[in-house]
């Protein structure tokens, strides 16, 4: 962590936002059950997290389960995520750093869509945050990102906003997003075939850089984190210009 700590901090992304990809995918290259391979992307994600954190990035957005996904999986995959979040969300209120890094949590997406216990469970997490204000966690749940957009417009539209008045400043406002800037950096990983975001955060992507790697999420390291950070570093930012 010694390379970022010499870095000024306005060099660092602001606002990361992580696709956590390969998960079933390492468990069956472990020839292990592929629910377990969600359990252990949980695991990592808790440690990445304080790593990401530790190294003076204030925000991060993670797509833990989107819509489509949460369509394709088996009713049995699905209930030992939400078994996942459950024990989470335990865990979280348990570790001294959230209150002492004063994190504050929320969940974004469709949640209506989850189990009422999943929802109240979330809440749970999202209440005993509340009035931290030191760093900041996106967790992107039963989301996508058209749906989004699409979410915003709806309201929009029952609100009786004059047309002439919207502008991106106004639609930000109407996202699951407002209180969140832009992302600065995307990370994916589990990314074998191609460059693909799906669906993540699209508003807030347009400028955004991307990181994919092959690893599988499970496989994402402190000094892959490291790395990316450092590469984003170097990069020259245009944002359009």
């Amino acid at each position: 962590m010694e390379e970022l700590k010499n870095i000024q901090k306005e060099k660092l992304p602001n606002h990361i936002g992580l696709i956590l990809d390969g998960n079933r995918r390492w468990a069956r290259k472990n020839n292990l059950d592929p629910n377990l391979g969600h359990l252990e992307g949980y695991r990592n994600l808790r440690d990445r997290l304080f790593d990401f954190y530790d190294a003076g990035i204030r925000y991060v957005t993670v797509y833990a389960l989107s819509l489509e996904n949460a369509r394709k999986r088996s009713p049995d995959e699905l209930k030992y995520i939400y078994k996942i979040i459950y024990a989470a969300v335990d865990s979280v209120k348990k570790e001294s750093i959230i209150r002492d890094e004063k994190i504050k949590i929320n969940f974004i997406g469709r949640l209506h869509l989850l189990p009422e216990d999943v929802r109240k469970k979330l809440k749970e997490l999202t209440d005993f945050t509340r009035n931290s204000d030191q760093a900041f966690l996106n967790v992107c749940i039963m989301y996508d990102g058209q749906e989004e957009i699409v979410d915003a417009i709806k309201r929009l539209i029952k609100e009786g906003v004059d047309p002439e008045k919207i502008n991106r400043e106004l639609v930000k406002n109407y996202l699951h997003t407002k209180d969140f800037p832009e992302l600065d950096y995307i990370i994916r990983t589990g990314m074998e075939d191609g460059a693909r975001i799906s669906g993540f955060l699209l508003w807030d992507a347009s400028y955004a850089e991307f990181k994919f790697r092959d690893d599988y999420w499970p496989d994402y390291t402190k000094e892959m984190m490291i790395e990316d950070l450092m590469e984003y570093v170097n990069r020259n930012r245009r944002k359009g210009e």
